[in-house]
């Protein structure tokens, strides 16, 4: 009876330190992306993404965007910007803002950093991954990137 006990306690202990793990993990929430920018200190909440018009939300890891009448918070981007490359997208850090609607500014903000705007150059937190089902990729400005050999004039060598 007593060594039933003592499983029964180890058992608990260890499924009790897994869950401990596993809430740590979660931790994590708040850091910024592994695309963002670096270089800036921890009180920072928004990036605001220029090309796409859209809001980051580090806090709590959601994107801030403009659709049907509506500003909508969402852990992804919309359709639209399946293309998109936040990698290498410019992000605009609000270090100066406080608030839950950064928003609130984005006629300026529109006006101020138009689509297109590049500031100082910006090194991520991550290396961005590779894809490699894609033969083509589009870059920030929408242009199509074809992997594979070609010449200067943008045409691919072909063998006759």
């Amino acid at each position: 009876m007593r060594e039933l006990k003592l499983i029964i306690i180890g058992l608990f202990l260890f499924i009790a330190s897994n869950m401990e793990a596993q809430i740590s993990v979660t931790l994590n929430i708040g850091s910024p992306p592994q695309w963002g920018p670096v270089g800036y200190d921890n009180s920072v909440r928004y990036y605001y993404l220029p090309d796409i018009e859209s809001y980051y939300d580090i806090q709590s890891a959601m994107f801030i965007y403009y659709g049907g009448g509506a500003w909508i918070h969402s852990r992804q981007l919309p359709f639209r910007y399946r293309n998109y490359d936040l990698y290498n997208g410019y992000k605009v850090v609000m270090s100066d803002y406080r608030g839950n609607t950064p928003y609130i500014h984005f006629k300026d903000y529109k006006i101020k950093y138009a689509k297109g705007y590049r500031g100082h150059e910006q090194k991520t937190y991550g290396v961005k991954p590779e894809n490699r089902d894609s033969k083509a990729r589009m870059n920030t400005k929408g242009e199509s990137q074809k992997k594979g050999n070609s010449n200067k004039s943008g045409n691919s060598h072909k063998k006759h």
